[in-house]
């Protein structure tokens, strides 16, 4: 009996050692406690005011206070500048002389905040912070002196040019030698770089450029990239002029870096380059540039790729404007480009992310090279390439692909049908990612692929009109793709992406005839508006639903989806069901005319003020006021009687406080403002729908003569 009862007292308190342990955890936290001391230290004059408290504890606080002053530094100058310059920065220049750190970045942030959100409003001010900067650029710390390079850059766009000259040229000029560490030497680089914009050409020549040339032959290539990267904004400091008096002096110092024995220097100078074709005469781009990009992309090496992704991504901002025998040996160029990394056996790939970027850029590029190739040359010069970017193994390359797809069929009118196959591969990828690229644009791509060019000339207000009639050969094929693409995402957890799916599916309804939509899509989408469980996908089918019950035009299949709507959704057995009824009902009201809803809707939605569920009648009594602004009198007096009822109804007999609370406030809200709250815009909006439902009706009945 012993040795039963130490077994349960082991069990409730648990081994002797265990409760020493958690004694001694303890332990440490009582010492850890502030002393009454230290909390005195801590404690601040609660009748201080802001500045005053500021003052104090940067004079007598510990280091976490002055750190915490520091960081609300911005606040304090937007309540109180002239003060907070007078009194408080005197103060933090005093406590960064020798601080650590943290104390440094918060100071470098704070001024950041305060020249990034223009609350100075005297150049004074930003003088001020212009000398502490300048005071602690040259941080033994390389993290505390980049964030002080940040704040100085930012503040010289808000500095008059005689203080730059004064305070940032003269010092620039200094800290630029060889003799200086190889931080100063990269701040003075992007310092350059940065008051170029601020002088007139003349300045730059005679004082920048110089500069410039020296660093760009620095001994560390750190120097010799960083500048590199910032002669774009030289050249372009000097305007127009740049092709005159600046050519000879930085293209033949970016030739040479561009055969530089460091690749990130190489990288540099071909990135700056090719931004500044636009500005070159057109000599130096057939015979200086181009040949150089050739060279580049014949080279095979492993350290050229990065220069070559780099080269990719720009490939088309190459190519504007050149003809001739060069056009064509770019073009090839680009189609090794289309496949770099790419193994000829099984369609494998190497393994490189330089190369996979490489194919990346090819699909970014594809339109620009579509346009330099000439669209009716695409099927012998480009389709090739793309093709095989579309059935590339990578995703990433897929998805860029799928992105630039609706660029490419736009391009491609009248002869799209040429890329249906790889649209229809995009539309069947196992990938995710690719179809969610591809949706971002679906709607374009579609209209581009099922009009096929033709009659783009007709007016807005017939082109979809006509869309409903023209029927391409292959819509067997595509719209097995779009419902089984559907279906894929559906049984995925991606139900954001289902959303956006259901979205741009409901384009859908101005592309394609009605009969197809009803027998393929229809089915499916009200399957979803009954089953799925994610209230967005819902709604978003159920102004699919809507967008596909508008444009249907034959009146047994419209009768059809209502009966389907009544049977399914407002009369279901579920109160879910009569749930998703109403939000029918909200998206019918967006969707259909005024006179449509009234006639299909309205009756059935006012009917659910008997349903036994609370929440129904609360959906109702949220969806009242709408219904009310949609009726005119005296055309709508009975509906408009119906509704007063239902009012009633629910203000004598409903007993759920939240449904009576709804009524009372919504509804009395809205009959106090509906008669002057954009009542004209909506009355014009409405118009316009019930003359586009009477067109659609009238184009039926002609089975569109005009046109054919």
């Amino acid at each position: 009996m012993f040795s039963s009862r130490m077994n349960q007292s082991s069990l409730l308190y648990g081994p002797l050692d265990e409760l020493q342990e958690l004694a001694f955890i303890e332990r440490p936290i009582r010492r850890s406690l502030k002393t009454a001391e230290e909390i005195d230290q801590l404690t601040v004059d609660e009748d201080l005011n802001d500045i005053e408290r500021a003052v104090y504890l940067l004079s007598v606080g510990q280091e976490v206070q002055r750190a915490s002053v520091i960081s609300n530094l911005p606040s304090l100058v937007r309540q109180n500048p002239a003060e907070t310059f007078r009194r408080v920065v005197p103060k933090v220049r005093e406590v960064l002389n020798g601080s650590g750190a943290e104390i440094q970045l918060a100071a470098a942030a704070s001024f950041l905040t305060i020249l990034q959100d223009d609350i100075i409003l005297i150049h004074t001010h930003t003088y001020s912070i212009l000398k502490t900067v300048l005071l602690h650029l040259n941080h033994r710390d390389t993290v505390v002196s980049n964030a002080w390079l940040e704040t100085l850059l930012s503040a010289i766009g808000a500095l008059p040019k005689e203080t730059i000259k004064q305070e940032v040229l003269n010092p620039l000029l200094y800290q630029s030698q060889l003799s200086h560490s190889l931080q100063a030497r990269l701040a003075s680089c992007r310092i350059l770089g940065k008051v170029s914009c601020k002088f007139d050409s003349h300045i730059v020549k005679k004082e920048l450029l110089p500069l410039a040339q020296s660093l760009c032959q620095d001994v560390e290539f750190e120097v010799r990239a960083c500048m590199c990267h910032q002669l774009e904004n030289i050249a372009r400091a000097t305007g127009i002029k740049w092709q005159l008096n600046t050519n000879v002096f930085l293209l033949p110092h970016l030739l040479e870096l561009a055969a530089d024995e460091e690749s990130s220097v190489r990288l540099a100078a071909f990135d700056t380059i090719i931004n500044l074709m636009e500005m070159m005469n057109s000599d130096d781009r057939l015979h200086v540039v181009v040949p150089l990009v050739m060279s580049v992309c014949d080279e095979s090496s492993q350290m050229e790729e990065a220069i070559v992704a780099s080269l990719s991504y720009q490939f088309g901002k190459l190519c504007s404007g050149l003809a001739g025998e060069t056009k064509a040996h770019l073009l090839e160029r680009f189609k090794a480009l289309c496949v770099a990394g790419l193994q000829t056996e099984g369609n494998q790939t190497d393994d490189n992310n330089d190369t996979t970027l490489i194919r990346c850029n090819c699909c970014y590029n594809f339109p620009a090279m579509v346009v330099f190739a000439d669209p009716t040359h695409f099927l012998p010069q480009l389709y090739p390439s793309f093709s095989s970017l579309c059935c590339d193994p990578e995703v990433s390359v897929r998805r860029s692909a799928a992105a630039s797809f609706h660029q490419v069929v736009k391009l491609l009118t009248p002869t799209v049908q040429v890329v249906h196959k790889e649209l229809l591969t995009l539309l069947q990828d196992d990938a995710l990612e690719v179809l969610d690229s591809l949706m971002n644009h679906l709607e374009e791509t579609l209209e581009a692929v099922l009009s096929r060019g033709e009659n783009l000339t007709l007016d807005n207000k017939f082109r979809h009109i006509f869309l409903l009639f023209s029927v391409p050969y292959q819509f067997p094929e595509l719209l097995s793709a779009l419902l089984l693409a559907e279906q894929k995402v559906g049984c995925s957890l991606r139900w954001r992406l289902h959303e956006k799916l259901l979205q741009r599916y409901s384009s859908l309804a101005r592309l394609l005839p009605g009969d197809l939509l009803h027998q393929n899509f229809s089915p499916r989408i009200f399957t979803i508006l009954t089953t799925n469980k994610v209230l967005p996908v819902q709604k978003e089918a159920a102004r699919t639903f809507c967008t596909f019950l508008r444009y249907n035009r034959k009146q047994e299949q419209r009768q059809e989806m209502m009966e389907r709507l009544l049977q399914g959704l407002a009369q279901g057995r579920s109160y879910w069901n009569r749930l998703r009824f109403l939000d029918v009902c909200e998206m019918a009201t967006d969707i259909f005319s005024r006179k449509y809803f009234n006639k299909h809707f309205l009756i059935p939605a006012l009917e659910l003020v008997h349903d036994p569920v609370a929440n129904v009648r609360y959906k109702l009594c949220q969806l009242l006021p709408r219904f009310r602004s949609s009726l005119r009198l005296p055309a709508d007096k009975q509906l408009l009687q119906q509704l007063d009822f239902c009012v009633q109804k629910l203000l004598c007999k409903e007993k759920d406080k939240d449904v009576v609370a709804t009524i009372l406030f919504d509804f009395c809200c809205v009959i106090s403002t509906c008669q002057f709250q954009k009542r004209q815009e909506r009355d014009l909006l409405d118009q316009k729908k019930e003359k586009e439902e009477t067109l659609l009706l009238e184009m039926v009945s002609l089975n569109l003569t005009v046109f054919l």
